[in-house]
């Protein structure tokens, strides 16, 4: 993937403008080198802090010429400027989302967005609703759909090869929360306060830190829904409210059974992100650190051993691909992936065209509707003990 799509379609690169991801931010520098990767996005203006003073600061270390001094303000001078930006890149805390996203919206600006989409499935539904009836893109960067070999494992597996799927196994886990660190709160590094605080990082910050990242990928792979959990979701520390570790057992909308956990206690574990499915003729096995490799799995044969950038892939994998093998790509190529998709989306609604259909697999805000309705499902059954349905109040397609 280049730039040479999104020129074809504007004799442009996309304009951006950047809400979040000050200085010292540790998820601002992953979207601003994604956005740049594959020459797609001038990043044209931005609004970096909610302190105005810090906002125009880091304008000015990032370079980036028309810095704001608040969200408002930069909707309302974009948008009267014939050279203003086309989309907003949303990385700020989940609680403010909803406000920023739906701004954009209603000025005519497409949006991507950090997970979780909002903080709950009221406030996701409202916003899906209103991109669908602006007409405008509303992205998510759940960059582990962006790897070329995860790609290929959703292409394995929807496409038949390893037969009517069986079984699926998902883990992401750390240990960012194995220690008290609540107990000195000055000692907090301000991103993990925020999300620890229900108010603004939801309900439940395992679910909805990374447990959305799994439900994604999960549904991603499989290209199915969840249909009913039966979840452990809580505490693992003593004295501890905040969530930090979730035990699901789950159920396809075809009946494939499958479990996820995710956890921030699992000590010395490294971001540690893996999927396993199986069908009845075979089965597939990714983890990020090998995110270049995917494993094909045959009952009484060898085990396959599908590598990034061989021509034989499928051509989802093929397009999230840059480099020959030998070369690893991985975590800002993967998230790059997610930026250039969107990138396409955006030309092709600018210049009325159609994009090309891969572009449109990259999630979108029905994913993030589905992912909140996951955590409400999972709260529901950790409170009763007891199996709960998934409750689709929407029909994504």
């Amino acid at each position: 993937m280049s730039q040479a799509v999104v020129f074809k379609l504007l004799g442009r690169r996309v304009r951006l403008g950047l809400i979040g991801g000050a200085q010292g931010s540790l998820i601002g520098p992953v979207h601003r080198t994604a956005a740049r990767l594959d020459d797609c996005f001038d990043l044209t203006a931005g609004v970096f802090s909610s302190d105005p003073e810090r906002s125009l600061n880091s304008a000015h270390a990032f370079g980036i010429k028309r810095g704001y001094a608040d969200v408002w303000s930069m909707i309302e001078a974009e948008t009267l400027r014939a050279d203003g930006i086309d989309a907003v890149a949303i990385m700020t805390p989940n609680d403010s989302h909803y406000e920023y996203a739906a701004a954009a919206l209603d000025a005519g600006l497409d949006v991507i967005c950090d997970k979780p989409l909002t903080n709950d499935y009221d406030s996701a539904l409202a916003l899906a609703r209103k991109a669908h009836d602006r007409g405008r893109i509303l992205s998510l960067t759940h960059n582990y759909s962006g790897y070329p070999m995860v790609r290929e494992a959703r292409a394995t597996v929807t496409g038949g090869e390893i037969g009517a799927l069986r079984l699926v196994n998902v883990r992401y886990v750390q240990g960012s929360l194995s220690r008290p660190i609540e107990a000195d709160p000055d000692k907090m590094a301000p991103r993990t306060k925020w999300r620890l605080d229900t108010a603004k990082g939801g309900k439940s910050h395992v679910l909805g830190d990374i447990g959305v990242h799994a439900h994604q990928l999960m549904s991603f792979v499989c290209g199915r829904r969840i249909a009913a959990v039966l979840a452990d979701v809580g505490p693992s520390l003593p004295g501890r409210t905040a969530h930090d570790t979730a035990q699901v057992i789950l159920r396809f909308d075809d009946g494939t059974r499958g479990q996820m956990l995710v956890s921030k206690v699992a000590t010395g574990a490294q971001n540690v992100v893996s999927i396993e499915a199986y069908g009845e003729d075979g089965g597939i096995s990714w983890n990020q650190a090998e995110a270049n490799d995917l494993r094909v799995m045959r009952l009484n044969r060898a085990d396959e051993l599908r590598t990034r950038g061989l021509p034989s892939l499928h051509p989802h994998a093929q397009r999230g691909t840059r480099l020959p093998t030998g070369h690893p790509e991985a975590f800002f190529e993967a998230f790059a992936n997610i930026y250039t998709d969107f990138a396409e989306l955006v030309a092709a609604r600018i210049a009325g065209a159609e994009p090309d259909p891969l572009a449109e697999l990259t999630p979108n805000a029905w994913t993030g509707v589905d992912g909140l309705a996951f955590i409400d499902a999972c709260l529901q059954s950790t409170a009763t003990g007891t199996w709960a349905d998934v409750v689709y109040e929407h029909d994504r397609y």
